[in-house]
């Protein structure tokens, strides 16, 4: 069984409970896979990224659909525009009701500034889509990622109100068709190597371990976008640039804050 979220953006927690961790969001009309039911939570599994976890009952909307059907060639559930900018406005076509929608939101059968979500048509600004299937530049992923430039860390976070550093990279890619999993650990896994800072390129993702930690193979706990060999666009704390070397991020006066532990491509 499959359900879509009906919601701007939804908690996915660890546990079910307001009060549990937050381990990712969904984005409006994605589609999870149903596990288990509570009498006030589903627990579901992300068909994007695979990520699990408990959703309250009340943001979900059952869709009668099969798994062939989301992933096949044949889906019915397609991500043909995604929303290219941190916020836009989609109007519902039949009631006139406005609902916003954040970066990375997938518009399934989109066409000409109209999507269509479980029978409901929407209109949405055509600029702040991009509906193209055509490939992207390393230079189009920066751009997209600037846009988000003072969005608060949120551990979780998916949208500009609140992200984490893999939410920000898997929103960002998503806009160009690039599907990254949820965490740096798991995003590290895709992609092609890059040798050296020195061969990177704009939009290549760079991984990192805490500066004071040893074991660097096993604890990536942080990614950022490579903006060119000198600069980084990452979210810690907040989204913003900083300086990188072959060493890894360092603040402005100099210290190292992320140890530098390989680079891959997703382009």
């Amino acid at each position: 069984m499959f359900a879509i979220n009906h919601c701007t953006v939804t908690p996915v927690r660890q546990e079910p409970s307001e009060g549990s961790e937050q381990l990712t969001q969904l984005l409006f009309g994605e589609v999870c896979e149903v596990l288990d039911r509570l009498p006030r939570w589903t627990k579901i599994r992300s068909t994007i990224d695979g990520q699990e976890g408990w959703v309250d009952f009340k943001m979900l909307i059952s869709a009668p659909i099969s798994l062939q059907e989301v992933k096949g060639e044949n889906a019915k559930v397609k991500g043909e525009g995604v929303v290219a900018v941190p916020m836009a406005v989609a109007t519902d076509m039949e009631t006139g009701e406005e609902r916003m929608l954040t970066l990375g939101t997938r518009l399934p059968n989109y066409a000409h500034g109209t999507f269509e979500v479980l029978g409901k048509q929407y209109l949405i600004n055509p600029a702040k889509v991009r509906g193209e299937r055509r490939e992207a530049r390393g230079e189009e992923v920066c751009a997209v990622a600037q846009t988000l430039l003072n969005a608060p860390y949120l551990w979780g976070g998916k949208n500009m109100m609140g992200i984490d550093c893999s939410g920000f990279t898997q929103v960002v890619y998503g806009v160009f068709g690039v599907n990254l999993l949820r965490n740096a650990r798991e995003q590290i896994t895709q992609g092609e190597f890059v040798p050296s800072l020195a061969e990177a390129q704009p939009g290549d993702l760079a991984f990192f371990d805490h500066a004071d930690r040893d074991d660097k193979a096993t604890n990536i706990s942080h990614v950022g976008m490579l903006l060119d060999t000198k600069r980084i666009i990452h979210c810690s704390g907040y989204v913003h640039i900083d300086t990188i070397d072959e060493m890894g991020i360092h603040l402005p006066d100099g210290e190292l804050t992320h140890h530098l532990v390989q680079i891959k491509r997703y382009l």
